[in-house]
């Protein structure tokens, strides 16, 4: 969901026509690369979560930035249900940055739980012991600053600005780029890896009043996570459905390369999950029998631990004894 690079859309040919919004904002129509005009969605979209928004806690103003960091790197591919009980958990325990770095590293492993991909929590770690150590214990505001800490590329930073600080950038999660995608290309679902001509499509369609830009990424993420969905869309509540050009032209179905699908089963990433889940139950290292009884298979049992080792995700010691990292 990160990249390193933001594109810059190319200018129009023609000057831009304005037209008052529903919202009170001004909305501009914008040529297409075809040399049509692009739809202006944001103000059915941002009228729509007006009325439909999740009441979710990193939305509230006592969040702030540090809340919506931490509910950034939890929401990577982790459904909200599954990180609402962890997440307050977290805020409650390490309620600034500073209250995270000043804890090893193992701690936000621990408490990352059954989350999955426990590598974000060091990551998140990391920020946090680079806000501290830079910024004074504040989350920065500049997505330039943003995007310098550790475990933060373009997505996280764009959204952190936006969500935390109100500012025009174009947020590209998953559900944003199936919604532009539908909306405005007419296919069924983005590329698999986020291009440079969805990034220069989606800068175009930013509202250019700030507060309007920052609401829109709020709510086009929304759009996409409760309306417009990846199975069974339901195009007859979709606030933009008379614009969507995927279902004008009849929702024809994805063309594409097959879309990636994720099996977890048998894998490398259950068999860490298990021994992980026995690292952080134990308040003493533990031993590598009590790791071997985990899982059947030792090849791939001692692929999994070999890979923990090498993330950072465990710590081997003396004696063939393990624990959860505590730098």
């Amino acid at each position: 969901m990160t990249a390193t690079t933001e594109f810059t859309p190319q200018p129009p040919s023609e000057p831009m026509s304005a037209t008052s919004t529903a919202a009170g904002t001004t909305a501009a129509a914008v040529p297409d690369q075809h040399g049509g005009e692009l739809p202006v969605l944001h103000p059915a979209v941002n009228l729509w979560f007006t009325a439909h928004a999740r009441d979710l806690p990193w939305r509230r103003p006592e969040a702030g930035p540090w809340g919506v960091m931490v509910s950034e790197f939890m929401l990577q591919q982790t459904p909200v249900a599954r990180v609402l009980p962890v997440y307050e958990q977290w805020l409650a325990r390490w309620p600034r940055p500073a209250d995270l770095a000043a804890e090893p590293s193992g701690e936000a492993v621990r408490a990352w739980g059954r989350l999955g991909y426990p590598r974000r929590a060091l990551r998140l770690h990391g920020a946090a012991t680079a806000i501290t150590e830079r910024h004074g214990g504040d989350v920065p505001s500049e997505h330039a600053q943003l995007l310098s800490l550790p475990g933060i590329g373009e997505y996280t930073a764009a959204a952190v600005a936006s969500f935390a600080y109100g500012q025009r950038h174009a947020v590209l999660d998953t559900n944003v780029r199936r919604v532009i995608a539908r909306a405005v290309t007419g296919v069924e679902y983005p590329p698999n890896a986020t291009t440079a001509a969805e990034r220069r499509l989606a800068r175009a369609l930013l509202p250019e009043d700030t507060e309007t830009a920052a609401r829109w990424a709020a709510s086009s993420m929304e759009l996409g996570a409760l309306v417009c969905t990846a199975k069974n869309p339901a195009c007859g509540r979709c606030p933009i459905s008379a614009q969507c050009a995927w279902l004008r032209a009849g929702k024809p179905p994805h063309e594409g390369p097959a879309r990636r699908t994720q099996t977890y089963a048998g894998t490398d990433r259950q068999v860490r999950g298990r021994l992980l889940a026995v690292l952080r139950e134990a308040v003493t290292p533990v031993s590598q029998r009590e790791l071997d009884a985990v899982w059947h298979e030792p090849v791939q049992r001692a692929r999994a631990l070999d890979g923990l080792v090498s993330d950072g995700l465990v710590e081997p010691l003396a004696g063939g004894v393990y624990r959860l990292p505590q730098s």
